[in-house]
């Protein structure tokens, strides 16, 4: 296994994490300024094209461009799917709950990542996995200490996109490692998106000010590039390594729900992320040992993460 220093991949894989993190947590806070007037396709037809066409832009840049063909079809075609799908189902999921009670799911995303990594792309999943999972779903228990009488139609939405989520991260992790051409990933699943959009605006139509128009397009652009930024990350580094780092998205949804939104972050949310968070955590440092044999501060500084491909 060739040696790497922390200013390479890891690094890079780090830092694009990060940046995804507050370029999400950003979009996801127009998505639930949204939610409150409008119908998910709305927003989502027009934010598509702008994605897609930016896609489209960024492929041509260069004196060879390239086409947006993928060697992954299948593949693509389940990302495509599971976007579509997530998108509305998310999109609900901000109209239901405070902005700060979405991340809980979305933490439990690298757990499920964790298990589906295995018989997916072949990455090591040990028992460890299934202990870390059981801990991340006590701590989505923490949104409800009425006990299970509490669950809302808003909790069941949000823990059906974070499935679907992890389904189109699972399928972007499989294409970045066979495909080095990252855009169709961006290009596909928003193109699909707007056309499924499309396809039910006549229906949920409301007429949209200028400033809802132009938050519409902010919008498009922010995700355009969250989407990317993520999908480089996978491909720098595995997805149980990337995923953990998503964790930082709650510090920005604390901070947005607040500012923006008014909300109070109750101490059980923040307990609940704390358990889901350590989860993460000590998932990421077991399959790290487990892979190197050394621990993961090691790791970072003095052996390549993944394999050459």
């Amino acid at each position: 296994m060739n040696a790497f220093r922390l200013g390479g991949p890891v690094l890079a894989g780090v830092v694009l994490t990060a940046v995804y993190t507050f370029l999400i947590s950003g979009a996801d806070a127009i998505t639930k300024m949204f939610a409150a007037s409008y119908a998910a396709p709305q927003l989502f037809a027009l934010s598509g094209a702008v994605v897609a066409g930016l896609s489209l832009l960024m492929n041509r840049r260069g004196a060879t461009p390239r086409t947006m063909r993928t060697k992954c079809p299948r593949a693509m075609a389940l990302r495509v799917a599971a976007t579509i799908l997530g998108a509305m189902a998310f999109f609900y999921a901000f109209r239901l709950l405070p902005f700060a009670e979405v991340f809980l799911f979305i933490a439990m995303i690298p757990l499920f990542t964790a298990l589906l990594s295995g018989p997916v792309l072949g990455e090591a999943v040990r028992p460890q996995a299934w202990a870390a999972l059981m801990l991340g779903f006590v701590g989505l228990l923490c949104l409800f200490p009425g006990g299970f009488a509490t669950v809302t139609m808003g909790h069941l939405v949000a823990l059906a996109a974070v499935s679907l989520g992890t389904v189109s991260m699972m399928a972007s992790r499989y294409i970045g490692v066979r495909d080095d051409n990252l855009l169709p990933q961006v290009f596909y699943p928003n193109f699909g998106l707007m056309l499924a959009s499309l396809a039910v605006l006549p229906f949920v139509y409301q007429s949209m000010p200028a400033a809802d128009f132009g938050w519409a397009l902010v919008y498009g652009t922010v995700l355009f590039f969250a989407r990317w930024v993520l999908v480089a990350a996978f491909k720098a580094m595995p997805a149980y390594v990337i995923t953990p780092l998503m964790n930082l998205q709650f510090v920005w949804m604390v901070v947005l729900g607040a500012a923006v939104f008014g909300e109070v972050t109750s101490g059980f949310v923040y307990l609940g992320a704390a358990v889901v968070i350590t989860a993460g955590v000590w998932l990421i440092r077991d399959q790290a040992v487990a892979m190197h044999g050394v621990r993961p501060i090691r790791l970072l500084r003095k052996e390549r993460i993944y394999p050459a491909e």
